[in-house]
């Protein structure tokens, strides 16, 4: 594994990815987008593991794009710019889809920057825990470009709603974690991230397996929904699925027992 990227297994369950470039505030460079790539695509055929918790190493979650290397020679395959561009825009970009796509539920444990880029991955997340530290901000506009990049277009509005999500894109503002809050953006606060973010996946790895998966891909789908009666019908497809799984009846028999 390239030392870029940390893979931990805590239990066979979970998976806790660390991107490890502390020294640039984990800034995306070519090694970390590809290492990443590698290991998500690898935890997409991982049938053991459960949950995943992405984070990253020293102060800060993420940076966004390492602009000492904008465009990597290595993206382009040989074409020239702006085809090399855009190859390279792709790759980063399909981070998030590839985060989204995920069985898993990926659970973001945030401390320091998380911009531009980072701000994106954290957002392809399906929860985010913050430390008091965290700071987010979509950054690109600053720079010149375009405010939407990295998938922050279709997710920030769904996160916080489309009145803050214009308001953060367009003014490219900082927003703490204690106002990440309030708005939703991340759903907990805690001064250990990672020990907060391990401990939702331990439980999600108490619930069956098939039910947490279907669970994400119906939220994600249902967000698309035309209408109720179209989320309702993917809803009870989904449950009369997951009581075939025999999960249920173990879960069931586990809850009376207590009781």
């Amino acid at each position: 594994m390239s030392s870029v990227l940390e893979v931990a297994r805590p239990t066979p369950e979970i998976a806790v990815l660390t991107l490890n470039r502390p020294d640039k505030l984990n800034a995306l460079s070519y090694e970390l987008v590809e290492a990443l790539h590698a290991e998500l695509d690898a935890l997409a055929r991982d049938n053991a593991c459960r949950a995943v918790v992405l984070t990253g190493a020293g102060r800060g979650f993420c940076s966004g794009l390492d602009l000492s290397a904008p465009n990597p020679e290595e993206t382009g395959g040989g074409t020239e710019f702006p085809r090399s561009g855009m190859r390279w825009q792709e790759r980063i970009a399909d981070l998030t889809a590839k985060i989204h796509r995920l069985r898993q539920p990926v659970i973001a444990a945030v401390q320091g920057v998380a911009y531009g880029g980072g701000l994106g991955i954290a957002a392809a997340c399906d929860i985010r825990v913050a430390a008091p530290t965290a700071r987010f901000c979509t950054q690109f506009i600053k720079l010149g470009l375009g405010g939407c990049d990295i998938g922050v277009s279709y997710t920030l509005p769904r996160i916080v709603g489309a009145g803050v999500a214009f308001d953060m894109i367009l003014t490219a503002r900082t927003v703490a974690a204690d106002e990440a809050l309030r708005l939703g953006l991340v759903s907990r606060v805690s001064d250990t991230p990672v020990d907060e973010a391990l401990a939702i996946a331990e439980t999600l790895c108490n619930y069956g397996k098939f039910g947490v998966e279907s669970t994400k891909q119906v939220l994600w789908a249902n967000i698309e929904a035309s209408s109720l009666e179209a989320a309702l019908h993917l809803e009870n497809r989904s449950q009369i699925l997951a009581s075939t799984s025999g999960e249920m009846r173990e879960l069931a028999a586990k809850i009376l027992r207590k009781g």
